[in-house]
């Protein structure tokens, strides 16, 4: 890991916090407009498709100061997600802070195991098919070929349909009660996430060390007798830390993307499944939530990974991604 003047990190670093607040600002006031973007008035979901005397409408409409105008709604609504109040479910007539607490652990477990899964896995065939060539590298290629051509989904229905079903090693639904427990739950849906993202993480480390073998430091350290164990840890495996790490990113905003669909296949009850549901019911104050925690999220992902480039690859200089110094 290379040094970075410390001045000068921090003043990046204060940038990109910065210019993570305005676009999460400017996310905030899409994620609320959206609402008044779908058909009808949000009066008439809020009815569900019942008639309402003009008294109970403009009851409804005080309630949630629907008549007010969208600045001063949105104002609100923004001050009332700084303090942390999301407002109340119009499906599960709770708060739906009290129901993204009960629900974000269980996503963020099962983000963390899938993650795992696929750095793990993922590194090591891509280091192998590197390293090794030949019959070890095209039998990588093919089976990682199968794992990107195979969505989230349908890898899901495939492990619940032969591990939980048939042979019933895991738990064909549901997350579970305490940590172990959930951990045996989420295996499954870990390993369904996962699938496709271990395809593309060990393509790109493999195309990554391929670069990195054929460089001219490589090439002289090969020529002063510096053992290959040494050389691939010390220059290829570091050469290629800043184009994992750029891919690790997208991959972390992935899991984010695609949780949806596989905690709906396993019901795990994440906030996955929640947005999922409140998208079909017209829950638009957790619809807002919860689309706002997930674009908060992959901002945080992306910032850490901006921050931590610059100190793992040498040739990344300070606010870019890829620009050599």
């Amino acid at each position: 890991m290379r040094s970075v003047a410390l001045p000068a990190f921090l003043r990046f670093a204060v940038r990109r916090v910065a210019e993570m607040a305005a676009t999460l600002l400017v996310a905030s006031f899409v994620v609320f407009g959206a609402m008044y973007l779908a058909p009808g008035s949000p009066a008439s979901f809020l009815l569900s498709g019942r008639s309402a005397s003009p008294e109970a409408l403009a009851a409804i409409n005080a309630r949630y100061h629907l008549d007010d105008p969208f600045a001063e709604r949105y104002l609100r609504w923004l001050g009332d997600v700084v303090q942390g109040d999301f407002g109340r479910s119009l499906t599960y007539r709770t708060d739906v802070s009290r129901l993204l607490a009960d629900r974000l652990p269980t996503t963020l477990l099962l983000i963390t195991m899938a993650l795992a899964v696929v750095v793990i896995v993922g590194l090591v065939l891509g280091k192998v098919a590197a390293v090794r060539g030949g019959r070890t590298d095209a039998t990588v290629l093919v089976a990682t070929a199968l794992a990107v051509g195979t969505p989230s989904f349908v890898a899901a229905v495939l492990l619940q349909g032969l591990f939980a079903v048939r042979l019933g090693w895991f738990p064909s639904g549901g997350a579970g009660d305490g940590f172990l427990d959930m951990v045996w739950h989420l295996t499954l849906p870990a390993i369904a996430l996962a699938l496709y993202l271990i395809g593309m993480l060990a393509r790109v480390t493999r195309a990554a060390m391929l670069e990195a073998l054929d460089s001219e430091h490589v090439t002289v350290a090969r020529s002063r007798g510096v053992p290959e164990r040494q050389v691939i840890r010390r220059h290829v495996l570091r050469n290629s830390l800043g184009t994992v790490l750029t891919t690790g990113g997208l991959i972390v905003s992935t899991l984010l993307v695609c949780t949806v669909l596989v905690e709906t296949a396993f019901s795990i009850g994440g906030i996955g499944q929640l947005l999922e549901l409140a998208t079909t019911t017209k829950d638009f104050p957790t619809v807002q939530a919860v689309s706002l925690i997930i674009v908060a999220l992959f901002m945080a992902v992306n910032l850490i990974v901006d921050l931590l480039l610059p100190l793992v690859d040498p040739r990344i200089t300070l606010g870019t991604r890829g620009a050599t110094a």
